[in-house]
């Protein structure tokens, strides 16, 4: 009843406004003299007089006056707009609709305030802005959405408007969140070739289970659902059922918007195989070319991944030669008398096009030339679909990202021209740890651990580590500039000075350990980099109690407590993973030599090091490292024991203390593990993501294998002389780094070894 009255009203006053103005048209022409406006708070006058179409000297009539105040209320500053005429003289009365002047949030506890003020600045409404109650109408849709899409259909928002001094006013939107809905079932019917449960174990969209609250994959999303239904598409057409449809996928939600359930009709069809490929179009003059990137097998079942993987190399190729909008459609011609199909590729390469603009979105944090230096395709250059899809593997391997995306936008206007969109998914990329203790042994230390692999959005990596306790004190300063050269040259500098004590008594022996070092890394290809260095180390044996036997005749030989050692240091990298965070593809080979020409100690000593990923499937990686390490002495002296590999822990084989292993002379001689200067590691990981976790690779549980040994300066590498285990694990990319946490069993071992079952390590890939 109140919604019919209230919209006579606005009729008949609309009417009236109409009538009104049709009377006060009706005037003869004449020459205006001066303009006069009135009303005006906020609003320059100039921005009244540059909006009327009509200036003092010009003619005045009807038409002009309809004119006026139609422009006038195109500005949307205004509330009311009135003309009237005094003599040769226009008057403008104007009533500025109010302003903005805070907007205020209360009950929100899903939503970041900043990430819902950004929301409904997209809609026109902000602090400062005019407001009209259509406005404040958009605002809740807006909000509404916002928790749509978080599945929380039950929220409920209340406006309200509080008119403040100088014609502002104050928008608070009072939210009632509710519960988040939560999808209880999801049904497919019409399956008959493959089970519900097989179906259902390709959704990222499920029915909860344990890890629900971490993956919220119970959480409804209309995104998600169209996702899942082209996984199960792909998985149909990917086995020979071409004719697979997806006939229906209906949504429905319980009264109290708690509950959802998804059904999810398919036809299969029948099963068909190939029975010929051909090609139609223009392969600018690369036919062989283009047919050896077809992946389409004749005489075997229709694949539909094999077609998008087909259509999405020429589509690539034609990208490498600047055309980058080329269609590339497999059409089928289907027998199904014999069950039989025929493929035709039908080609059109369009138009070659250069990239105009290069745009970066999402990085908040991160500077757009960090981004934008690992790009190797230019703007105004033809565009290369190589050199945009390496761009894109180069900024995902930085670390900084949880997401990279880059899609290409024609030009409107312009057929020869295309926009690259680059977006980014930021991710923390710091650590830091506190810590303060106090014994009677110890007095009090205090510890502080800080890393930024990406300091203030600059792209360069800075650390601090202190320590101040008696038993392990500890002063590091490391820094990396990526870019030191606008080549790409890197710089990594370190300072530091620890001192640790093994045994936790304040009179056993320590080491302490005083030095610096600079190196540069020279990028020769797209994955190749050299690394050139030098450095200053001094490393001292303080005398006390439980010193080795090892330390008292090293020192022996080197006539003192105090050796120092001037390294120079070469190195090589290769790195082709398709992820510097998640790998599930691809190689990384890093080799390293360091050979100390001054000080007392000589040597070399070198690192060879490779790890291999393959993907079993969209959910399961598996993952290969092996590690060769080698020292040795020169200038006829020993090699020096301050620079032996060590084994055992996370990183080397698992299952056994860090640092435990012994080599075959320290086992017969009962000693203690003082390392060797030679050591041997294989590992090899199967990861898939955990049950329950969907499709989520940042949690994910690996099963794993390590082997690994430690050899003196004596001692040859032998395989007999291998500790090994196996195990699993949980590996979560947390806000902090990769967390690893690993449980093994020895398989391997020999008395005397330290066992340590349980191991939890910050940041290391095996």
């Amino acid at each position: 009843m109140h919604h019919h009255f209230f919209s006579f009203i606005r009729c008949f006053a609309a009417l009236f406004l109409v009538l009104s103005s049709q009377l006060a048209f009706a005037i003869s022409p004449f020459v205006v003299e001066d303009i006069r406006v009135e009303g005006l708070q906020r609003v320059e006058a100039g921005t009244v007089f540059a909006s009327l179409p009509v200036r003092v000297g010009d003619t005045y009539s009807d038409d002009t006056a309809a004119a006026s105040i139609k422009s006038l209320f195109g500005l949307g500053l205004f509330s009311d707009v009135r003309i009237s005429v005094q003599g040769s003289v226009l008057l403008v009365s104007v009533a500025e609709r109010p302003t903005v002047a805070e907007v205020t949030f209360s009950g929100t506890k899903e939503f970041d305030k900043d990430v819902l003020v950004k929301a409904l600045k997209e809609v026109g409404l902000s602090e400062g802005r005019p407001f009209d109650k259509s406005l404040s109408d958009k605002a809740e849709q807006e909000l509404k959405r916002q928790y749509i899409n978080r599945s929380m259909y039950a929220a409920e928002i209340i406006t309200t408007v509080t008119p403040v001094e100088r014609n502002r006013v104050n928008l608070s939107f009072a939210v009632s969140e509710g519960e988040t809905a939560k999808i209880k079932s999801i049904k497919i019917i019409g399956n008959k070739a493959f089970s519900e449960s097989t179906l259902l174990d390709l959704f990222d969209s499920d029915a909860g289970g344990w890890l629900s609250w971490y993956t919220k994959s119970d959480r409804y999303a209309r995104t998600k659902l169209n996702s899942d239904v082209e996984t199960l598409r792909a998985y149909y057409t990917s086995r020979g059922f071409v004719e697979f449809s997806v006939d229906s996928t209906q949504v429905a939600i319980s009264p109290n918007k708690q509950d959802i359930s998804i059904t999810i009709n398919v036809t299969e069809g029948e099963r068909y195989v190939v029975s010929k490929v051909s090609l139609e179009g223009n392969f600018l003059e690369k036919e062989a070319q283009f047919q050896s990137l077809v992946a389409i097998r004749v005489g075997e079942s229709y694949n539909g991944m094999d077609v998008s993987q087909t259509t999405k190399a020429f589509t690539d190729f034609y990208a490498n030669f600047g055309y980058a909008f080329a269609r590339v459609e497999a059409q089928t011609k289907i027998d199904r008398s014999t069950n039989r199909v025929e493929v035709t590729l039908k080609s059109d390469p369009s138009r070659r096009v250069y990239v105009r603009r290069i745009n970066i979105a999402g990085n908040d944090t991160t500077r757009d030339e960090v981004v934008r230096r690992e790009f190797r395709q230019m703007e105004s250059a033809w565009y290369d679909g190589d050199k945009i899809r390496g761009s894109r593997i180069r900024i995902d391997r930085l670390g900084y990202f949880k997401d990279v995306s880059v899609e290409t936008a024609e030009v409107p206007g312009f057929p020869d021209q295309a926009d690259l969109q680059v977006t980014v998914v930021e991710k923390p990329t710091g650590s830091l740890s506190l810590g303060a203790g106090f014994s009677s042994a110890d007095g009090l230390g205090l510890s502080l651990g800080f890393k930024q692999d990406n300091a203030f959005g600059s792209g360069n990596s800075m650390g601090v580590e202190v320590n101040t306790s008696k038993l392990n004190t500890t002063y590091v300063l490391s820094t990396t500039d990526p870019y030191f050269t606008q080549d790409g040259v890197s710089r990594s500098l370190d300072l530091y000075y620890r001192t640790t004590r093994p045994y936790a008594d304040v009179n056993s022996y320590a080491l302490r350990n005083v030095g610096t070092s600079a190196r540069f890394g020279i990028p020769f290809s797209e994955s190749d980099t050299i690394y050139l260095g030098a450095g200053y180390d001094q490393t001292t044996i303080v005398r006390g109690t439980f010193l080795p036997p090892a330390y008292e005749l090293f020192t022996s030989d080197f006539g003192g407590d105090t050796a120092s050692a001037i390294p120079l240091t070469v190195g090589w990298g290769r790195d082709s993973r398709d992820s510097g965070l998640v790998p599930s593809s691809g190689r990384l080979l890093r080799t390293n030599a360091e050979w100390s020409v001054g000080g007392e100690l000589t040597y070399v000593r070198g690192t060879a090091q490779v790890q291999q990923f393959f993907p079993v499937n969209k959910r399961v990686t598996l993952a290969f490292n092996g590690e060769l390490n080698l020292g040795t002495p020169t200038n006829g002296k020993v090699y020096p024991l301050f620079k032996n590999y060590y084994s055992g822990g996370i990183g080397s084989v698992r299952g056994f203390e860090p640092g435990s292993l012994t080599t075959a002379l320290q086992r017969s001689q009962l000693a203690v593990a003082t390392g060797g200067n030679k050591k041997m590691t294989f590992n090899s990981e199967v990861l898939s993501p955990l049950p329950g976790g969907g499709n989520d690779r940042t949690l994910r549980m690996f099963a794993f294998f390590d082997a690994g040994g430690i050899y003196g300066p004596d001692e040859d590498i032998s395989l007999g002389d291998l500790r090994s285990s196996v195990g699993v694990g949980i590996s979560w990319i947390s806000p902090v780094g990769p967390l690893r946490l690993a449980y093994a069993k020895p398989l391997t071992s020999f008395d005397g070894d330290k066992m340590q079952s349980l191991q939890f390590t910050i940041g290391t890939t095996f």
